[in-house]
């Protein structure tokens, strides 16, 4: 995501290295490149243009300190315009209906089925609501039932009415059997065509002025640009949307989409989708965007991932059998499992300050752990408990049912015994930091 851009961005300031203050001979020539790299990534040439203007306006009124090089200072103001750019504040979404109703619209193939979906999961999962899905696409072969799948997927039900092509009253149905039903938060999901025609738009509108949603999302896939842009702004025109998403973000995207949008609709990017798996849903942060943009990483990002998968009464467990060191292949397998629930690995290494411009060129498969997995499961429950039983003969078994080498294995279980040293040193630091504390 966003990987050319930043080098491009990189390479821009590199032009006021050395340079003692900024003049408007630098600036300008600065400026030129920056425009240049953010029409390469797909952004609209007026919100370009605009933009360098203000960088430039603002960096000749800026007097540089001395602490402060001019190539840092511009960096600081291209990020703080970059984050304005894409709405400055996080855009939260308005759910104070009862039941609160979310109409999704889009074009067909923008994802808002799957996205419907993962919104449904995080809205039941971290917000505590009770979400009922809409099967209202009654033109795509299997829309309804894709729906359903996922609905069963993520544990929520979804409302459809198959032999009803009136795709009003099977929204109005819907609200109406939420309410019966306790469901506090009604999801629609829209048909879409493979481009805008009036037949969807009028369809659409009819939907709107007849259930009043609290928020209609616009869901766009951003691998698709100024096109994605230009379609926003149709939709808009008719619907008013309150809200954008953003879907493939982690796809071979050059980021025009994202950095255009909020300027040409004037409404806020609320979410992002970054992969295919349910989970893969973020809210939209501008300032945190602008940080992995300009290769600074977003940590805050990774720590509330990290949180998220985060199980107190687990850690506290953990903690005791490592201090006892007891800490076996079996809590390592759990460890694993709540990495790969964060999300997409590379993207999660990106968000480390320095570290995504370093392994931009990897390849990180989110598959990285299978080999492992795959060894730890050939061991008997035995084993797992305690690893020391693993004599010469046991490797040779283990490696032939993981399909791996004996090799591998030793690898394996060297890095699990200094991983358990390592943690049983820091357990007992932590220990005594709080015994000098109680002194």
């Amino acid at each position: 995501m966003f990987e050319n851009l930043s080098d491009r961005l990189e390479r821009s300031f590199k032009l006021l290295k050395g340079e003692g203050k900024i003049t408007e001979i630098n600036v300008a020539e600065t400026l030129k490149d920056v425009r240049k790299a953010l029409l390469d990534a797909d952004v609209n040439y007026k919100v370009a243009k605009t933009f360098t203007d203000t960088v430039k306006e603002k960096a000749l009124g800026q007097n540089v300190l001395t602490a402060v090089k001019p190539n840092q200072l511009m960096v600081k103001i291209v990020h703080d315009e970059l984050a304005e750019l894409m709405g400055g504040e996080t855009a939260e979404l308005d759910l104070k209906g009862k039941p609160a109703v979310i109409l999704m619209s889009g074009l067909q193939g923008s994802g808002k089925t799957t996205f419907s979906g993962k919104l449904a999961k995080m809205l039941k999962e971290k917000k505590g609501r009770h979400p009922l899905l809409v099967a209202d696409d009654i033109y795509r072969p299997a829309a309804i039932d894709q729906l359903k799948v996922l609905g069963e997927q993520i544990g929520v039900p979804v409302y459809a009415e198959e032999s009803n092509k009136n795709p009003v009253e099977i929204a109005q149905n819907a609200i109406r059997h939420a309410k019966q039903n306790g469901f506090d938060i009604v999801i629609i999901d829209t048909a879409g065509r493979l481009a805008v025609d009036e037949q969807m738009m009028n369809e659409i509108a009819a939907i709107q002025s007849a259930v009043r949603p609290d928020e209609v999302l616009f869901v766009v896939d951003s691998m698709t640009g100024q096109d994605a842009v230009n379609t926003a702004k149709e939709f808009n025109d008719r619907l008013n949307f309150t809200g954008v998403v953003l879907t493939k973000l982690d796809g071979d995207t050059r980021g025009g989409a994202a950095l255009s949008i909020r300027t040409v609709v004037n409404k806020p990017i609320k979410f992002v989708g970054t992969g295919e798996k349910m989970d893969a849903i973020d809210p939209f942060h501008p300032n945190r965007m602008a940080d992995r943009i300009l290769g600074m990483g977003d940590i805050v990002s990774l720590v509330e991932k990290a949180q998220e998968q985060f199980d107190e009464e687990e850690a506290k467990r953990l903690q005791k059998k490592i201090a006892k060191n007891q800490f076996d292949f079996n809590d390592f397998l759990s460890q694993i499992h709540q990495i790969k629930k964060m999300g997409n690995l590379k993207d999660l290494a990106s968000m480390i300050p320095g570290v995504g411009k370093a392994i931009k060129d990897l390849d990180i498969d989110d598959d990285a752990f299978k080999s492992i997995e795959a060894i730890i499961y050939s061991m008997t429950p035995a084993e797992r408990g305690n690893p020391a039983l693993l004599s010469s003969s046991r490797r040779t078994r283990v490696a032939k049912g993981s399909g791996t080498s004996v090799t591998e294995v030793n690898k394996l279980l060297k890095q699990f015994e200094e991983t358990r040293k390592m943690m049983k040193m820091m357990t007992a630091s932590k220990m005594m930091g709080k015994g000098f504390r109680k002194k």
